[in-house]
């Protein structure tokens, strides 16, 4: 059973995330403060944590460094993009601005849950034909390495690492924006026909689906 850690001071919050969290299976531990959250974190075995940035005592932004390697989803109702920007830069895997829809809390959830385990076993995405290594940031397909861009790397380490999930535009773009904030709604399609177009040239298929007026998943090809 996975244990999530709610870092929140408001009760009815923390409750509802609590009780949702239960039903889906999770193990739930609770913090009130930045104080307690850090006594937690250094008494307590967890796999995610859901953290509130206005905490009493020591802010979310302060106990976000002392969380490690843990997967960090800020739940905040701060809406700034730079806050959003300087938070992912300072740790955290992911970011929902309140109030939330649970059922895309929970997605995220499993998303962050299934990427750790996949970093804790191997730094290589595989799916079908293309193997991501994630250290080196390198890609093979069929065994031939293609170059690809930092935006293209990033789009395509995320449908890797949410294989036939359809990965709507806006999440995309909001996912992938720590790495390449520079990719815009406009310029996504430009990144998607380009990463289409290398990994044609080598497996003469084309992985990444586009469904209309949502986004793109990843099948998987093989030769």
């Amino acid at each position: 059973m996975k244990t999530i850690a709610i870092i929140d001071d408001d009760i009815h919050i923390g409750d509802m995330l609590e009780e949702i969290l239960t039903k889906e299976g999770y193990s739930v531990l609770r913090a009130y403060s930045g104080t307690e959250a850090l006594y937690l974190l250094s008494n307590k075995k967890m796999d995610l944590v859901l953290l509130d940035l206005m905490l009493p005592g020591l802010s979310g932004e302060e106990v976000l460094p002392h969380i490690g390697k843990i997967p960090v989803i800020v739940l905040s109702a701060k809406v700034d993009v730079q806050d959003k920007v300087n938070l992912l830069l300072g740790g955290a895997a992911d970011y929902m601005t309140k109030p939330f829809d649970t059922k895309e809390l929970l997605a995220r959830i499993t998303v962050q849950l299934r990427r750790a385990e996949q970093h804790g076993q191997s730094g290589v995405l595989s799916v079908g034909d293309l193997a991501l290594d994630t250290e080196t940031f390198s890609l093979t397909v069929q065994g031939q390495a293609v170059k690809l861009t930092r935006t293209e790397y990033a789009i395509l380490k995320l449908l890797m690492e949410n294989p036939r999930q359809v990965i709507a535009k806006s999440v995309l773009l909001e996912r992938i924006s720590m790495d390449t904030p520079d990719c815009t709604q406009r310029s996504l399609k430009q990144h998607i026909s380009n990463l289409r177009k290398k990994l044609q040239a080598v497996s003469g298929g084309d992985p990444i689906e586009t469904v209309c007026g949502i986004g793109f998943r990843l099948t998987e090809q093989k030769s």
